[in-house]
């Protein structure tokens, strides 16, 4: 089995490779199962998302992964399906859901077309695809969501802050600025409120010692790199 390195780039990333172990991100051992935001586990934003009461009626986790997120919100009593254009992403979200005895709906679909997944969400969340998109897909992208949710839907969206620190393999063009946000979203959606916030990863500082300062970076209580992120939040026009 080939593999090679990759950086997180907007450009050229096969994620169904990387969900199936036929790519490697760099930094990692090639034949590794690392993707650096898959922890294993849902975002403790996310989980304090649904404890305040951010997710009502039918949920979308668009960019699921292998579904963390989801199974999290499922397991908490919330109609929710998750979708991810990496089939290879699907087959192992389903499998994590049963293996934790949970009862949850994935599907395979493009972010930008959103086909065959039904309609009348209440609820978006984006854990961390938006910035995965070039700016062609991103205005794709929020006419996909804004036809598969009911009028009053709320977007929950995750990405990449501008203040992220180099020394981590992200690529300039995988930032988003608030300029980008509005310029992509704004014709379907009303942008509430954009305030930071961070994501676990699965990188450490001795992973990223070779790409700049790993001082630079802060870290968890289990050692794990946060990356600052943006939560915007927003309203379907």
């Amino acid at each position: 089995m080939t593999t090679k390195d990759q950086t997180f780039s907007t450009q050229n990333m096969d994620f169904d490779a990387l969900y199936a172990g036929r790519l490697s991100f760099e930094g990692s051992e090639p034949g590794t199962d690392f993707i650096p935001w898959d922890i294993g586990e849902p975002q403790a934003a996310v989980v304090a998302l649904e404890r305040t009461g951010g997710f009502r009626g039918k949920v979308l986790d668009v960019g699921c992964g292998r579904g963390d997120n989801a199974i999290m919100l499922a397991e908490r009593g919330h109609d929710v399906i998750g979708v991810d254009g990496a089939q290879s992403a699907i087959q192992q979200a389903e499998q994590r859901a049963m293996a934790q005895g949970v009862r949850a709906q994935f599907k395979v679909a493009d972010a930008t077309e959103l086909r065959d997944i039904g309609a009348g969400f209440d609820t978006v969340l984006d854990s961390g695809l938006y910035h995965c998109l070039n700016d062609e897909q991103r205005s794709a992208y929020a006419a996909a969501l804004h036809r598969v949710c009911q009028a009053d839907a709320t977007l929950h969206l995750f990405c990449f802050a501008e203040s992220v620190p180099s020394g981590t393999p992200i690529v300039q063009e995988a930032l988003i600025s608030v300029d980008d946000l509005h310029a992509n979203l704004d014709r379907y959606w009303q942008i509430v409120d954009i305030t930071p916030t961070f994501f676990a990863t699965s990188f450490t500082r001795e992973l990223l010692a070779g790409s700049g300062d790993p001082a630079a970076v802060q870290v968890d209580e289990r050692g794990r790199v946060l990356l600052p992120m943006s939560k915007v939040l927003a309203r379907h026009k």
